[in-house]
């Protein structure tokens, strides 16, 4: 068989030029050139299956020293010079924009946390100083605490009403594993506002900052977790400060400063129980939805203890009867109920946000904030020594809050 080498003539490829190519490197191809052909064509010049022999066609032309940097990378017939520039222009647009975008959501974010940190601490102030106004007047703390419950509930109905938050679906087992929960809620909160009624908000609040002391007590009775040396040596000024503090405190008297620490057992109890009880993973839900389902159990919970212990009070005809202005008690109260279950669900939009000790340092904050607060709007009278003391305990809390997140090294065999 004769194999024929491939030649190709002067006519036509006369566009191809090598002195044209070097001079004019962004050039277009005439329309009777078809570069698919002519490489089809070619590479099957190469090698002939009914023939042993290989023709290698060859392609010879000078390029110049000019064009070495526009044709060093490998040349594809099928993209031209104009479309491989332009591609390269706007692969390298890319990122820049995307860093912008990243700046962007991050900067929006850090302002929706910060908007939401000031938002918790604001309800909280307002709470404390419209709760503690109420039960200066009206001293039945029971009530008090079930009526904030009761604008808890309509408020979480309101939203499941109208799908401003998605309602969830509760199984009975799950409604099971959250009673308990919802009992120690109802308590904590109730000596809470018993010990507001008794004693000052600041000394309250300072009370309330042993809460630490009793969550490592219970875990370690109930969990099994064993404190580090940092977190017991942070839990000593707590202790310190608060006994400093109680020793000194112009309003003090033992019922106010006993609900406030049975608060501080009942709030860490239901931390404990969280862990203990919801363990299974297919039937957790998100903190906000697990803090309504807690808030309307609340609410069934007290309402009949209420009627049972302080009987049918918040009437116009019984408050008018013990000389109060109707109007003003059921406006701060309402203020105060309002603020009560707004910063609950602020701080849970925060805890869904950042990490637990992040959450517990801005708590702790947050205490030293609504005890400044209420010294201030109260005019509370304060002793350099009661100040001291609820510094140091304040310190202890901030303390612990860091020392937390330390893991103990594992024990190695």
């Amino acid at each position: 068989m004769q194999s024929t080498a491939f030649t190709p003539s002067s006519s036509s490829f006369s566009p191809l030029k090598p002195r044209r190519l070097v001079a004019n490197p962004i050039y277009s191809l005439p329309s009777r050139f078809d570069p698919i052909r002519a490489f089809s064509s070619s590479s099957s010049k190469r090698h002939d299956p009914d023939s042993s022999n290989v023709v290698i066609p060859r392609r010879s032309w000078s390029l110049s020293s000019a064009s070495n940097s526009s044709l060093s990378r490998p040349w594809n017939p099928l993209v031209s010079e104009r479309k491989m520039e332009r591609f390269e222009v706007k692969a390298t647009a890319v990122p820049e924009s995307a860093g912008e975008g990243k700046e962007k959501s991050s900067l929006t974010k850090t302002l929706e946390l910060g908007l939401l940190f000031g938002l918790w601490y604001l309800f909280n102030i307002y709470f404390n100083i419209y709760n503690k106004q109420v039960l200066r007047v009206f001293p039945n703390p029971v009530t008090i605490t079930a009526a904030q419950f009761t604008v808890g509930t309509v408020l979480i109905a309101f939203m499941w009403t109208f799908n401003l938050y998605k309602k969830p679906k509760v199984s009975g087992a799950q409604l099971a594993a959250i009673l308990p929960l919802a009992v120690v809620h109802t308590l904590g909160n109730l000596f809470t506002n018993m010990s507001l009624g008794k004693v000052a908000v600041s000394f309250t609040h300072t009370i309330k900052a042993m809460e630490p002391f009793f969550s490592v007590v219970l875990s370690a009775m109930f969990l099994g977790e064993m404190p580090t040396l940092w977190v017991v040596g942070s839990i000593i000024p707590i202790v310190g400060g608060v006994a400093l503090a109680s020793v000194t405190e112009a309003s003090f008297n033992w019922a106010g400063f006993w609900s406030a620490m049975a608060s501080n057992l009942t709030n860490q109890s239901r931390n404990v129980l969280s862990k203990k009880v919801m363990v299974k993973k297919e039937e957790s839900m998100d903190n906000i939805t697990l803090f309504s389902i807690i808030t309307i159990m609340s609410f069934i919970l007290l309402a009949p203890v209420t009627i049972f212990m302080e009987g049918v009070k918040f009437t116009p005809a019984y408050l008018q009867s013990a000389g109060l202005n109707v109007k003003e008690v059921y406006t701060r109260a309402f203020l105060a109920a309002l603020c009560f279950h707004a910063y609950q669900q602020v701080s849970y939009m925060i805890l869904q946000r950042v990490s637990p000790v992040t959450h517990s340092v801005g708590n702790c904050v947050k205490r030293v904030v609504v005890i400044v607060s209420s010294v201030l709007f109260f005019k509370t009278p304060v002793s350099p020594i009661n100040s001291l003391g609820t510094g140091i305990a304040l310190a202890g809390v901030f303390l612990y809050s860091r020392v937390k997140r330390i893991k103990p090294k594992p024990k190695t065999a």
